[in-house]
């Protein structure tokens, strides 16, 4: 789940003359600053550039705007991990600080142990959720862990806890008892070359977050692999409807344009234009009723998301995002740094970016999670952030929404929790990307999509040849 969207908090200060203010604030009462407005956006650059300098094939036609669709090269900007520190650094300790889980740098995280399948969590003094160890198994039992995997007969599942039993029509496991998550709660999917996994988390009743992924090919028959993540903004209406329409409007409308030779980068610019449409037609969806046609202030609280999507075309690696959910690049071999490839849209990002406040000092503030950017009839002027990269060697693109980089926050880190395998095992490695938020706490929606890209090896050539 999205973290709420930008407003002054009571105990914070005015940016422009340090004078204290109160929830609600619009305006300083000492200098008449414009507390609503936000720091001017960073220019739309990638975090790294990812191997050597290349020609790049030239984006033709235009965007929704009717202005060329720009692409950014290597070099735009120095490679760090998502502290701003060098890539060779060790990656601060971020706390989540959003509302609702304030936590104090001065307290130690409290470690989560690992759980058996049906073991109910309980609440430490922290607030966190602290899994007890699983039980000893009877003598002579089993362990579902360690038998062969099971195919579920025609029309059953496999428990998604143990794997190895089949799921009753009472929605149990007949091997381990486990109650099976409701459809919306746990997701998965896999279509070889891209998979990914959405799970509800532990804290929340909802799962508020989407995906999809799908793969096409190209005019010239070669593959083009898309992997789309959202999160549902939780202090809107309906956000678990608002992740699900952007998800698909944006999966629709690359899955149409690709095949007809529209640059990629072009194209994630218009799926996450087209996004935003659907989100915004969620908020004078009829199916609300007819009290919101009399509610003058429906718009204030619309459905709302982030969206964060990759494409991997042609020798291309496309991302695209508005908001806070990320795109992470790790290198198979690991002898290449890993990075994260957006920048967030958030207010600690932007009073740094501005120079307002320090890293520190910004990521210590309650509302240094406060998104600034998000798809919704309410958001600001709707600004896609696209960024193309030409990787020297092959790796994985990890997707996901904030439910798992706050387990995992710098590119360092989340190369650290996927396992190694990852371009041959994704589906298996964001199940295990899942499982790493959720031994961390779960404490908000955690949904991730593993993308492989290969690089051909030398003299192979790349499929993409022009625009």
């Amino acid at each position: 789940m999205a973290s709420q969207m930008h407003q002054p908090a009571a105990g914070s200060a005015c940016p422009s003359c340090d004078e204290p203010l109160e929830t609600g604030d619009l305006f300083c009462g000492a200098c008449g600053h414009d507390l609503s407005a936000v720091p001017e956006q960073p220019d739309d650059h990638p975090t790294i550039a990812i191997g050597t300098a290349v020609q790049w094939p030239a984006a033709t036609g235009t965007d929704s705007a009717g202005t060329p669709a720009p692409t950014h090269r290597p070099g735009d900007l120095q490679g760090t991990d998502s502290g701003g520190g060098p890539l060779a650094a060790p990656a601060a300790v971020r706390y989540d600080n959003r509302p609702g889980h304030e936590a104090s740098p001065d307290v130690p995280a409290v470690p989560v142990q690992a759980t058996a399948p049906n073991a109910a969590p309980s609440v430490s003094s922290s607030g966190d959720f602290e899994l007890p160890a699983p039980e000893a198994a009877p003598a002579g039992a089993a362990d579902p862990r360690a038998v062969d995997p099971v195919t579920a007969p025609s029309g059953t599942k496999l428990c998604v806890a143990c794997r190895a039993g089949h799921v009753d029509t009472d929605g149990y496991c007949e091997n381990c008892g486990h109650a099976q998550p409701r459809e919306r709660d746990h997701m998965e999917r896999e279509l070889g070359s891209v998979a990914a996994v959405s799970d509800r988390g532990l804290r929340h009743h909802r799962n508020e977050d989407s995906f999809a992924v799908s793969s096409t090919a190209l005019p010239d028959g070669s593959p083009a692999v898309v992997a789309i993540v959202c999160d549902g903004v939780s202090s809107a209406t309906r956000p678990d409807e608002a992740s699900e329409a952007a998800a698909s409007a944006a999966n629709e409308l690359l899955l149409a344009t690709l095949p007809r030779g529209t640059h990629p980068q072009q194209a994630m610019h218009e799926a996450i234009v087209a996004a935003a449409d659907a989100v915004n037609s969620l908020a004078t969806d009829p199916g609300e009723g007819e009290a919101m046609e009399h509610d003058p202030h429906r718009h204030q609280n619309a459905p709302a998301c982030t969206i964060v999507g990759a494409v991997a075309a042609g020798g291309l690696l496309v991302v695209g995002w508005v908001g806070d959910s990320r795109a992470y690049w790790v290198p198979d071999d690991r002898s290449g740094p890993p990075a994260r490839l957006t920048e967030d849209d958030s207010w600690a990002a932007q009073m740094v970016a501005a120079g307002l406040m320090s890293e520190t000092e910004a990521y210590a503030d309650e509302r240094a999670h406060a998104i600034t950017g998000w798809l919704g009839a309410d958001a600001y002027e709707l600004e896609p952030h696209t960024a193309s990269f030409k990787p020297d060697r092959s790796g994985v693109v990890v997707v996901c929404t904030d439910g798992l980089w706050n387990y995992a926050e710098g590119a360092e880190d989340m190369a650290r929790a996927i396992p190694a395998d990852a371009a041959g095992r994704p589906l298996h490695s964001a199940q295990v990307l899942v499982g790493h938020a959720l031994d961390g706490g779960g404490h908000d929606n955690v949904t991730v999509a593993v993308l492989p890209f290969a690089v051909p090896h030398q003299g192979a050539g790349s499929a993409y040849n022009k625009a």
